[in-house]
């Protein structure tokens, strides 16, 4: 894929035609937090151009630092090393002109000015150029590329119009990219800050902000008083659809998340759900303290781990979709902190019984009013959804040029 107007030949170059190599310094670890920007592995990584106002940290520099490690305007930096061998020479390009300097597991291209930052920078991040920079970063025990790596590999380039034409084009992509992040996580914020308010904690009479039309104290019941334990064993392994708990993606196949099985080779003792049907996971976490809560939405059914505890609304009482939006806010955790207790954590599993957690105190109120909840929460996640979609499409597409626009 070519602009129409370019039609000359590329020409392929090493590395060391256009840039001189550098090893990063490693200062004391008592000069860090003050004083020059410092340019570590972690600003590399980092989906945006490196500038100055988005370096992380600073160090203190000594005499003869900024002449021997100082970056400048279109400097390329590399990942030196990286315990997979995927990430070794991932680059990133300095677009600023205040001084900084470079560190340790951080190779510096120091540009000879014969080149298009921008054009580079996509061009380490092409398919071709990952391949090669991998297979010189090939090593026995641990993955890693050193300067003379570097100045070996060689590589197809146009000249300077082109060069600057392509640059343009996938920074404006990566902009729409970065604009795109910022949606989807304000929508993520405005439907947290939505859900704490709506759902009620158990010993709460009404939520902190109501919907219109609705008035009266929500009812307080225990959770075995709206749903009903699942026990259907996979008997003759009638399903071979092993579920797993996804803080993303709910209740999904375990050989897609995984890209393996790690289910028992007997599922007939595994318990058999189907769509809309809940499931425990009392593995606990950063993100999931007290455990995570999901509703199967994706297949008809599957089976489960007896690890987990599994649970069918009762649809008379309380609404499913509700209840799933319920799950997802933390105002059932406290129903659970009541009984569990926080110092009663085993092995990575909160320990807490079947029984104690259908007895758990929840907050609910009438049917009329969770079908509206919930259907203001369903268009919420439903724009939250799309907005994700638009991310994973715009990210297809950059893949798809740096494979198609690079030789």
């Amino acid at each position: 894929m070519r602009f129409p107007e370019f039609t000359e030949e590329w020409r392929s170059h090493f590395l060391t035609d256009f840039m001189s190599f550098k090893n990063g310094m490693n200062p004391d670890a008592k000069r860090f937090g003050r004083g020059t920007k410092f340019i570590s592995v972690m600003d590399i990584l980092n989906n945006q151009f490196i500038c100055y106002d988005n370096i992380r940290a600073s160090v203190e520099v000594m005499d003869g630092d900024i002449d021997t490690y100082g970056v400048n305007y279109g400097d390329i930096l590399f990942q030196r090393s990286s315990e997979t061998l995927e990430d070794v020479g991932q680059a990133n390009v300095y677009l600023d002109s205040k001084p900084a300097i470079f560190g340790g597991f951080v190779i510096r291209g120091k540009s000879k000015g014969n080149y298009n930052p921008l054009f580079f920078r996509y061009l380490l991040a092409s398919p071709t150029a990952r391949k090669r920079i991998i297979v010189k970063g090939a090593g026995a025990q641990h993955f890693n590329i050193g300067q003379d790596g570097l100045s070996k590999v060689s590589l197809d380039i146009p000249c300077m119009q082109e060069q600057k034409k392509i640059g343009e084009l996938l920074q404006c992509i990566d902009a729409r990219i970065a604009t795109q992040n910022k949606i989807i996580e304000d929508l993520k914020k405005l439907k947290s800050a939505i859900v704490d308010k709506l759902f009620c904690l158990p010993n709460e009479l009404v939520p902190q902000m109501r919907l219109h039309g609705f008035t009266g104290n929500w009812t307080q019941v225990r959770l075995s008083d709206v749903c009903q334990r699942i026990r259907t064993k996979n008997i003759n392994t009638q399903c071979q659809l092993v579920l797993t708990i996804a803080a993303q993606y709910g209740l999904v196949s375990q050989e897609d998340f995984f890209n393996k099985s790690v289910a028992s080779d007997n599922l007939e003792s595994y318990y058999l759900i189907e769509k809309d049907d809940f499931a425990y996971n009392k593995s606990y976490s950063t993100d999931y303290p007290w455990g995570a809560v999901k509703r199967l939405e994706l297949y008809s059914q599957g089976v489960l781990s007896p690890l987990y505890i599994c649970f069918r609304a009762n649809t008379d009482v309380i609404v499913p979709d509700y209840l799933s939006h319920y799950f997802e806010s933390k105002k059932w955790h406290k129903g659970i902190a009541d009984i569990a207790g926080e110092g009663a954590r085993n092995h990575g599993l909160l320990n807490l019984s079947v029984v104690d957690f259908f007895n758990t105190t929840h907050r609910i109120p009438s049917m009329p009013e969770q079908k509206v909840i919930a259907d203001v929460l369903n268009k919420l996640t439903f724009k939250y959804n799309l907005e994700r979609k638009l991310h994973e499409n715009l990210l297809k597409q950059r893949n798809y040029l740096l494979q198609q626009m690079f030789i």
